[in-house]
């Protein structure tokens, strides 16, 4: 079978992750604690304000809605950087999350939606200062977590994609795609628990394999989760601010489950 010919879909999303994966490797490296506080605070914000929209929010509410959970967490992110307590509700509705998809659970009334907003946001941000605090280059490999399955789920199941994984919730995803992203993690694993096995921290090759492929398995569940939003909004994308992606929750869906339980687990570990 022929590998089918790179689109302009394609060419658009390469054109917009050039630039922000430079940016985020410049501010992620050289960046004081505070601007980066505040630039990944602005991402959330970003995040808000679309999140809010989907929630049927109108303009003035939305951007209320949007400042509020900055600030919230960015207070958080300024007064106590290593405080563990945000994560938990984040790490039980993603333990959650399963059955919430699987049933097909419409999130509302429109409270819930919100509420569920600064769960989910709110301690993302915060895993992005604590594990930059812990380490520039730990964060980058969780990220890497993230880029790398959804870039091998992408071309695997472009390529080799006929069974779908979740049909009523995304159905452009499939199990080959899945089974791609889960390969390429565990060729990813390998190589960082043998030439960066200090960074990791991670004593055994099992205990590496097993957090990564948790940490593989909810970037799926971020994905599909957001998925669940959208169709439940009637959109296609959360936003239009990325070319190529849709929005930024198009684009950080899956860190957003990620980040928190990364940055509880490495917390934890010191």
């Amino acid at each position: 079978m022929s590998a089918k010919p790179v689109n302009s879909g394609l060419q658009a999303r390469i054109a917009t992750a050039v630039p922000l994966i430079a940016g985020f490797l410049v501010a992620l490296y050289f960046a004081p604690l505070a601007l980066w506080i505040g630039l990944t605070g602005l991402v959330l914000f970003l995040a808000a304000l679309e999140w809010g929209k989907m929630a049927g929010l109108e303009k003035p509410a939305t951007l209320f809605y949007a400042l509020l959970t900055v600030s919230i967490s960015s207070s958080l992110s300024v007064a106590a950087p290593d405080l563990t307590e945000p994560f938990y509700p984040a790490l039980l509705f993603w333990l959650l999350a399963p059955i919430l998809l699987a049933r097909l659970v419409k999130i509302q009334p429109p409270v819930i939606h919100l509420l569920l907003g600064v769960i989910v946001l709110v301690p993302s941000h915060l895993g992005l200062v604590a594990l930059r605090e812990i380490g520039p280059d730990l964060l980058l490999i969780v990220v890497g977590v993230v880029v790398i399955a959804d870039t091998a789920a992408y071309f695997a199941g472009r390529q080799f994609g006929k069974h779908k994984l979740a049909p009523n919730i995304s159905p452009g995803k499939t199990w080959e795609g899945a089974i791609g992203a889960w390969l390429a993690i565990t060729v990813y694993v390998l190589l960082l628990f043998f030439y960066a096995s200090d960074t990791l921290q991670l004593e055994c090759l099992p205990q590496a394999l097993a957090l990564f492929w948790g940490l593989f398995g909810l970037s799926v569940l971020g994905d599909l989760f957001e998925s669940t939003l959208k169709r439940q909004a009637g959109i296609k994308d959360s936003g239009s601010l990325l070319p190529g992606h849709g929005g930024i929750l198009d684009r950080i869906d899956s860190l957003t489950a990620v980040l928190p339980v990364a940055a509880l687990f490495w917390i934890w570990l010191k």
